[in-house]
């Protein structure tokens, strides 16, 4: 599809995109390794039982939550970079204390501070894209940058279970502490901020952008949905005959990479309701394949799926809450809307770690089942859609980066 437009000629990849999204590839090299080890060691070195692998989800994600409203401010004061560093290091320090944890309640803290410093993580880094992606072409930036965090999560289990090994678990999470480091040296490349032409005042403090609200809410069944996957399948997956769970992980960005990578401008040219309402219905019958069938194939065949409807979600509703803001608003904007990652975690981890503790692992999956179809009604009823090849007005001069 040709789209006429002075933004979409405007380059969208360039040295600073690139640096921010190398910057936040190690970040989820670091995310995707704590992942694949959490159920494992709150399960048999904790004794936490599902309950327990919920309760990770929800420390987790209520610390991500709390912190939000102060990022925006944060960032107007000290710039993106700053905010990308430090967030890195919180979640390196924490995770270098994580496999000395004596209880599940210490564990439960210090996923708690690996929470705060990747929500500001990425917030920083999705403003700077906002930022430098051209009017038109946000959605098709939002992807890209989500070739980072799918990457690091494809690859980081498969890094995470060659450490683990025979349950060795403090040397998992050094060394994905040790990436952590790496991403808050890399991102000495990453501009401090970008500058745009007629940008208003700074918001201060704002707990909620109301901007964000419907499409969070959808994206917050997405999450919560993946959460029965993310959280039930390493264990699952040995219970019907696999050695493991990285290979499912990487299967499922794998699927998700290509689909962001080569079908980047696909949630701009069918539109919003149509991308979002693929995406939830992946979803679901991914995780009802899960649910239904307790054999290796279908773990394979599901962990496609998923991806694919993972891969539809994020983008062209981060475009959405971006094109309606000032630029001056959308730190508040976007911290408002990821905010929504963390919501979904929570009401996925305690509400469908309950289910599986008292009903098995199987009804997990069936439970996000069930939040996959809220969300479709929400797309259906709460969010009309909007032409995606409508004009853009003209795009503003470059804008300087420092």
């Amino acid at each position: 599809m040709n789209i006429e437009s002075g933004a979409t000629r405007e380059r969208l990849v360039t040295g600073p995109f690139i640096a921010v999204t190398t910057a936040l590839f190690l970040q989820f090299m670091f995310v995707g390794m704590v992942i694949v080890i959490i159920p494992r060691f709150v399960e048999l070195q904790l004794g936490g039982g599902e309950l327990g692998i919920g309760l990770t989800l929800v420390a987790f994600a209520g610390a991500a939550v709390a912190c939000r409203p102060a990022i925006g401010p944060l960032s107007e004061r000290f710039g993106r970079r700053a905010l990308m560093r430090a967030g890195a290091l919180m979640c390196a320090g924490a995770a270098l204390l994580a496999g000395l944890s004596p209880n599940l309640g210490v564990f439960l803290a210090l996923r708690a501070v690996m929470g705060v410093g990747e929500a500001i993580v990425f917030v920083a880094a999705s403003s700077l894209i906002a930022d430098l992606s051209p009017e038109g072409r946000r959605a098709e930036g939002a992807s890209y940058l989500s070739v980072a965090v799918f990457t690091g999560v494809g690859i980081g289990p498969i890094v995470g279970e060659w450490f683990l090994g025979d349950d060795h678990y403090t040397r998992t999470f050094i060394a994905a502490a040790g990436f952590a480091v790496i991403a808050a040296i890399s991102v000495f490349r990453v501009p401090s901020r970008v500058d745009r032409v007629a940008e208003g005042p700074s918001r201060g403090f704002t707990f909620f952008h109301r901007a964000a609200l419907w499409p969070g809410i959808v994206l917050a069944c997405a999450i919560a949905s993946f959460a029965s996957f993310g959280a039930f399948i390493p264990d699952y997956a040995r219970s019907v005959g696999l050695a493991g769970a990285g290979g499912l992980f990487a299967v499922y960005s794998a699927v998700s990479l290509v689909i962001r990578i080569f079908g980047a401008r696909i949630p701009e040219v069918i539109g919003l309701r149509t991308s979002a309402s693929i995406a939830l219905a992946s979803l679901a019958v991914g995780l009802a394949l899960l649910a239904a069938v307790p054999s290796a194939w279908a773990l394979w065949l599901a962990a496609g799926i998923t991806g694919a409807g993972m891969a539809l979600n994020y983008p062209p509703l981060w475009a959405r809450v971006v094109d309606s803001v000032e630029p001056h608003e959308r730190t508040a904007a976007v911290s408002s809307f990821t905010m929504f990652f963390e919501v979904g975690n929570i009401v996925g981890g305690l509400s469908l770690g309950i289910v599986a503790e008292l009903a098995g692992k199987r009804s997990g999956f069936a439970g996000g089942v069930v939040m996959a179809i809220i969300g479709l009604v929400v797309v259906w009823t709460m969010l009309p859609e909007r032409n995606p090849a409508r004009a853009e007005a003209p795009t503003m001069p470059s804008a300087p980066i420092r």
